[in-house]
């Protein structure tokens, strides 16, 4: 995995994470990567990965089991998105909408774009 220098790693990593457990390859329940396995596999500090497994703890995407390390819980698909989505809404969509009135483009150049039907 490659970083950017424009976020924290630890929250880079995270997105890692919510990719993993939103495709489905990290299944609700399952046991995820020990923090060093993770570390190992992208080649980071395993403090950072700590880091970013205390984070997704304490959103209650993801919970500990002593002695058996960390799993997927039951709510995590709906807390990822529901958070994704607030991200979208409150500091995205105004970017987008800034960037819009910078270029002078008005929402029936957009609408054209955008994916038509459901949701």
């Amino acid at each position: 995995m490659e970083f950017s220098d424009t976020k924290p790693i630890f929250r880079q990593i995270i997105e890692y994470c919510y990719l993993r457990i939103l495709s489905g390859e990290w299944e609700v329940g399952g046991r995820i990567p020990s923090t060093k396995e993770l570390a190992v596999t992208l080649a980071v500090n395993n403090r950072t990965v700590l880091k970013a497994y205390d984070e997704m703890h304490d959103l209650g995407v993801i919970y500990q089991k002593r002695g058996l390390g960390y799993f997927i819980s039951a709510e995590a698909h709906s807390l990822i998105l529901t958070g994704r989505r607030r991200e979208f809404m409150d500091v995205t969509l105004p970017e987008f909408i800034a960037q819009m009135r910078v270029l002078g483009l008005t929402s029936a150049d957009i609408l054209p774009l955008l994916p038509q039907g459901e949701g």
